[in-house]
């Protein structure tokens, strides 16, 4: 156990029966996971327009996107639950939130933006805006609970990734 975690051992409600902590940190995970699939229902990559654009050499297969994503938005939810359990009465657990809440935002309007609306270059600036605000809700994370904040490490690196991807795909097709 790291020091930060004994550290703020207090700070967790211990009266709380675990069924009952494990039951919230599982509604956290398919919150996360059910927000982040919810825009896939307006549109996706098996649109002739989507399968009619040149993609980059390093374009990866079509079904690592769903693992992938499911895999970031557990832990996501996982990382809200840390921080959330130190107590919303703290004005940093809210700080925190919020600022998840606001990425999530940004993040579900990528989706439609690109596959429905078929806005590459629109899309290119939500997910760099989103990266910005993924690193942002990562500090505040890291102010609460630094577990939370390397959860979502991955994350970051992968909206990376998709932000270079819109490029190259906007970039080729322009």
């Amino acid at each position: 156990m790291g020091s930060q975690e004994s550290a703020h051992a207090g700070d967790v409600d211990s009266s709380r029966p675990r069924w009952r902590e494990v039951l919230t940190a599982i509604a956290f995970v398919v919150g996360v996971n059910a927000v982040g699939a919810a825009p896939a229902l307006l549109g996706g990559p098996n649109s002739a327009w989507f399968r009619a654009l040149e993609k980059p050499a390093f374009y990866p297969p079509g079904w690592l996107f769903g693992v992938v994503w499911t895999i970031l938005f557990t832990l996501l939810g996982v990382a809200c639950y840390l921080v959330y359990r130190r107590g919303l009465e703290r004005r940093a657990v809210r700080i925190a939130l919020g600022a998840f809440v606001v990425q999530m935002a940004v993040n579900v309007t990528w989706t439609p933006t690109f596959f429905t609306l078929q806005e590459p270059l629109l899309a290119l600036g939500i997910v760099a805006v989103l990266f910005v605000l993924v690193a942002a809700t990562i500090a505040a994370f890291a102010r609460v609970d630094r577990l939370a904040a390397v959860l979502l490490v991955p994350y970051l690196l992968w909206v990376g990734f998709a932000t270079l991807l819109n490029y190259m795909i906007w970039s080729i097709n322009a």
